[in-house]
């Protein structure tokens, strides 16, 4: 357990000084007693949990917690590649940004929820039209919505109403700007769920795969 702790610590220092070399040497050595997926689950993820609350709090910038979720992103990618059989398949999910170009929110809450193992669909820059396609083609289960301005946030309502016909049971979580200046916007453009973070979405994520067992 110290080792484990010792890794922990070591991997969160690396991250926060943008270090990828000496992460990547840190998940090496761990891969000495874990499996890939283990490394995700016991080290990377706690790590990035914590840098998660350090920004939260004040104490990290918004750029640290963004390269650190990309730095593991990379390292995700080597040690567990997407079609890996060990990544956790169901639900199916689904990130994009509607409508907006600013990306950022999109991008942690990407990395974090890969980094537990789950694998996601990254649609990216997307409208109405995009998504109601790439749902019905994917058979999305879950789609993570970020916005950045109002109409866009709005627009979640058009889509809810266009799923409704050609997949009702697909989930939709929304976050950004709009959401968090107006908590009670969610329930009006007929969200499932509403986050404030990327922890929000993980929780979610867990909580719909466990109602499905």
């Amino acid at each position: 357990m110290n080792d484990f702790k010792e890794s922990i610590e070591q991997l969160n220092n690396a991250l926060l000084l943008l270090n990828r070399l000496q992460a990547k040497e840190i998940l090496d050595a761990a891969g000495a007693a874990l499996s890939p997926f283990e490394i995700t689950q016991k080290i990377i993820f706690p790590v990035l949990e914590n840098i998660g609350k350090l920004w939260e709090s004040g104490d990290v910038a918004l750029s640290q917690i963004y390269m650190s979720g990309k730095i593991c992103e990379e390292l995700i990618d080597l040690i567990l590649p997407a079609n890996d059989s060990t990544r956790k398949a169901q639900p199916k999910l689904a990130i994009t940004t509607l409508n907006d170009y600013h990306q950022l929110g999109k991008r942690i809450v990407y990395s974090h929820i890969r980094s537990a193992g789950y694998k996601i669909t990254d649609y990216g820059r997307t409208t109405v039209d995009d998504l109601i396609s790439r749902i019905k083609q994917d058979g999305t289960e879950i789609l993570l919505v970020s916005t950045l301005m109002l109409p866009s946030a709005l627009s979640v309502k058009n889509l809810k109403t266009r799923l409704a016909e050609i997949s009702p049971s697909t989930k939709i979580m929304v976050g950004g700007a709009p959401f968090s200046m107006d908590n009670e916007l969610w329930l009006y453009v007929g969200a499932d769920r509403m986050g404030e973070n990327s922890y929000n979405a993980l929780e979610y994520i867990t909580e719909f795969s466990a109602e499905a067992i």
